[in-house]
């Protein structure tokens, strides 16, 4: 649990240094928003943000009580429908660099150069024009029409254990909604971990 607190409030503490010309989105992550659901106790929390102009994308996320060992993560785009179906991986594969494999709970903060083809699934790149500025276009696409979403696999549901589509948020919170996002994931991680157990 003290590891998902301070993914959490590393996730909030990077979203308030986030320059304002950025893009913003969150997701909380469960098991029945998997394509097909799932039972999964598992939850996350995640903050998103990506600067067209800038070519940073920042990846901020919190996650506990898995059924199954951490084997993956990425933001995958685009979806047929927003909010539904599935679609290919579009961030680096064959998962986000540095995050915690083999565990139930963790947290994981990345800044990636969206310039980078390395930053990219090389699938997606190539089905958007062969360039890094084509897989950032279609990828800011994705993220504005609510066809994009984070996904956390694990040993158990290797197709994905638990996952949500990213939706835009203000570009620099108010500090109450930092304070209600920043109480809110502790207790709903806590409360995955009293239902578990």
């Amino acid at each position: 649990m003290r590891t998902t607190t301070i993914a959490a409030a590393a996730c909030l503490l990077l979203l308030t240094m986030t320059a304002a010309s950025a893009a913003n989105y969150s997701v909380f992550l469960n098991g029945q928003n998997e394509s097909p659901s799932n039972n999964s106790p598992g939850v996350g929390a995640a903050i998103v943000s990506f600067d067209a102009s800038s070519h940073i994308l920042q990846v901020n996320v919190a996650f506990g009580s898995l059924m199954g060992d951490s084997s993956a993560a990425h933001i995958h785009c685009c979806t047929p429908t927003a909010g539904t179906g599935t679609g290919g991986v579009a961030t680096e594969t064959p998962t986000f660099g540095g995050f915690p494999l083999g565990v139930h709970a963790g947290g994981y903060s990345n800044t990636y150069d969206t310039t980078l083809l390395a930053s990219w699934n090389s699938a997606f790149v190539t089905a958007n024009g062969g360039t890094a500025a084509g897989a950032e276009a279609a990828f800011a696409a994705g993220l504005n029409s609510g066809k994009a979403y984070l996904n956390i696999h694990s040993s158990l549901y290797p197709a994905g254990e638990i996952r949500g589509f990213l939706t835009p948020i203000a570009a620099v919170p108010e500090p109450s909604s930092i304070a209600m996002l920043g109480l809110g994931l502790p207790a709903v991680l806590l409360m995955a971990r009293r239902r578990r157990a």
